[in-house]
C-alpha cells in the first residue's frame, strides 16, 4: 500500500476530520505516526448543518474518535444554505468557503502551522476530470496541489481502495455521508459513471493521472514564475511588452492583476485593449484601462448583461460577471430539494426562449414556496447586495417575465412537479483559484 507523504508534515497539525473513511484514516496515521517522525496531529470539524440529524451525528462521532486517540479537537458550525443565499453562490463553493474559514481559525487556535486534509488519489482524478469538463487551463487540469500556503495533502498518492482496505483490516469505523451516491452533483456522477469506464481502460488510473497532475503543475508554474517576474510588482504596464509576450504568459499576466477570476473572454477582451493601447474594459471587480501605451486597473464600472438566450440543453456563459448557467432537460427527481442556485422548471410552462439580462424596472419575483410576490428591488436591498453589483447578477426569463434569479430562487408559475419532464438550470459563479 501507498504510503502518507510525511514529508509535507511537521510541527503542529490540524487534520480537517469529516468522520468518512478519508479523513478518519488521515487521522489515526497521523496520531499514530505523529511522535515518531516529529509532528503533533490536533483535529477540527465542521458541522455545514445541511443533513440534519446525519450532521449532528457526525459531529459526534468525530468528538468521541478524537477522545480515544487522545488528540486535541475543536467543531465549529454555520447554516451554508443561508450563507449560499446572501452570497449567490452554490452550496457546494458556500461550504468550502466557511470550512476553510473555519479550519484557518481552528489552526490558529490550536497553533498550528499546517492544515492537512484527506485528498486522495481518486479525488485527484476526479477534480482533473470536472476541470477537462469546463475547459479549464493547466492549472484546473493539474487537479488537487499537495500543498497550497498552509493547506497540505499527504495522501494523494493513495487510492479510496486502499484507504478502505486498511482501516477493515484494523476493524477502524467511519461514518458515510449519504449525499456521496446522490447523483445530482457533478463529482458524484464522475464518480460513479466516468471512473469505471477508465478504469477499464487503464486500471491504473489514479497512479497514471498523478503523474499528469505533476507535469501540468511544474508546466504552470513555469509558466506564472514567468508572469510574476514581467509584473514585478508594477501597477502600470506597457501594452507592446506585454502583447509580445507569448500567451500562456500574457493571459496570466492579466489574471494575476484582476481582482476576481477571469473567463477566457475576460482575458482575451484585456488583452485586446492593450493591442490597441487606449480604450477600458470592465471586468468582474474592476475596469481595465490602457492609455498612452499603458495599461492599469482601475475601479469597477457599472457592469450590465446584455440579452442573452439560455442554451438548452448546454452551457451558458455570462462572462460580464462571471456565472455560468447549466442546462439539461431529463425528468426532475420525485423529491426535489429546493436550491436558490439549481431551478426545475416545467417544460410547458416556459413561454416561448429561455433567456437572461440583468435586472428591469418593475421586475418581480414570487417565488416557489413563498406565497407571495416581491420586486426584484426590494430582494436585492434586503439581501444587502451594494446597488453597484445589482445589474450584474442574471436575471432568468421568458415571454411572461421573471423566471429565476440564482441566489434567491424561481417563480413559482414554471415550478416543476416531482416526475415531470424538466428543464434544470444549475447557476454556479466562477470561484477564484485558491
Amino acid at each position: 500500500m501507498a504510503e502518507l507523504d510525511f514529508s509535507l508534515l511537521s510541527g503542529r497539525v490540524l487534520c480537517a476530520v469529516s468522520g468518512g473513511a478519508d479523513s478518519v484514516y488521515l487521522l489515526y496515521r497521523c496520531a499514530e505516526e505523529g511522535a515518531r517522525r516529529g509532528f503533533t496531529a490536533c483535529a477540527a470539524h465542521y458541522n455545514h448543518c445541511l443533513r440534519g440529524s446525519e450532521s449532528e451525528r457526525d459531529e459526534r462521532f468525530v468528538v468521541s474518535l478524537c477522545e480515544r486517540l487522545g488528540v486535541e479537537c475543536v467543531t465549529g458550525r454555520g447554516d451554508v444554505a443561508a450563507y449560499a443565499s446572501r452570497r449567490g453562490m452554490g452550496t457546494e463553493e458556500a461550504a468550502r468557503e466557511l470550512r476553510y474559514s473555519f479550519l484557518e481559525s481552528a489552526a490558529e487556535r490550536l497553533g498550528c502551522g499546517l492544515i492537512a486534509t484527506a485528498h486522495n488519489a481518486d479525488d485527484n482524478v476526479e477534480t482533473m476530470l470536472l476541470a477537462l469538463a469546463r475547459g479549464s487551463g493547466t492549472r484546473g487540469l493539474a487537479g488537487i496541489p499537495p500543498r497550497r500556503g498552509n493547506i497540505v495533502r499527504p495522501m494523494l498518492g493513495i487510492t479510496r481502495r486502499e484507504i478502505e482496505a486498511w482501516l477493515e483490516s484494523r476493524g477502524i469505523e467511519h461514518v458515510e455521508d449519504s449525499t456521496n451516491a446522490s447523483l445530482e452533483y457533478s463529482r458524484n456522477r464522475i464518480r460513479a459513471l466516468v471512473i469505471p469506464a477508465l478504469r477499464e481502460i487503464n486500471p491504473g488510473l489514479a497512479a497514471a493521472a498523478g503523474r499528469a497532475s505533476a507535469l501540468l503543475r511544474a508546466d504552470d508554474e513555469c509558466l506564472e514564475d514567468m508572469a510574476g517576474r514581467f509584473i514585478a510588482g508594477r501597477r502600470e504596464l506597457d501594452c507592446a511588452g506585454l502583447c509580445a509576450l507569448s500567451w500562456s504568459v500574457a493571459s496570466r499576466v492579466v489574471r494575476r492583476m484582476a481582482p476576481q477570476a477571469l473567463s477566457l473572454a475576460h482575458v482575451e477582451a484585456v488583452l485586446a485593449v492593450a493591442r490597441a493601447g487606449r480604450g477600458c474594459v470592465d471586468v468582474p471587480g474592476g475596469r481595465f484601462f490602457a492609455e498612452n501605451g499603458l495599461l492599469r486597473l482601475g475601479e469597477p464600472g457599472r457592469v450590465s448583461l446584455p440579452e442573452r438566450e439560455v442554451i438548452i440543453p448546454g452551457i451558458t456563459e455570462i462572462p460580464e460577471s462571471g456565472w455560468t448557467l447549466s442546462a439539461e432537460i431529463c425528468e426532475s427527481p420525485r423529491e426535489i430539494h429546493t436550491s436558490l442556485n439549481t431551478f426545475f422548471f416545467q417544460c410547458e410552462n416556459i413561454c416561448g426562449t429561455m433567456y437572461c439580462t440583468s435586472r428591469r424596472p418593475g421586475d418581480t419575483l414570487r417565488q416557489a414556496g413563498r406565497g407571495c410576490t416581491k420586486k426584484l428591488k426590494d430582494l436585492f436591498a434586503e439581501a444587502g447586495i451594494p446597488a453597484s453589483q445589482r445589474d450584474a447578477l442574471p436575471v432568468l426569463r421568458d415571454a411572461q417575465g421573471v423566471l429565476a434569479v440564482p441566489g434567491f430562487g424561481q417563480a413559482e408559475r414554471a415550478a416543476a412537479r416531482g416526475g415531470e419532464k424538466a428543464v434544470i438550470i444549475r447557476a454556479r459563479r466562477r470561484e477564484r483559484d485558491k
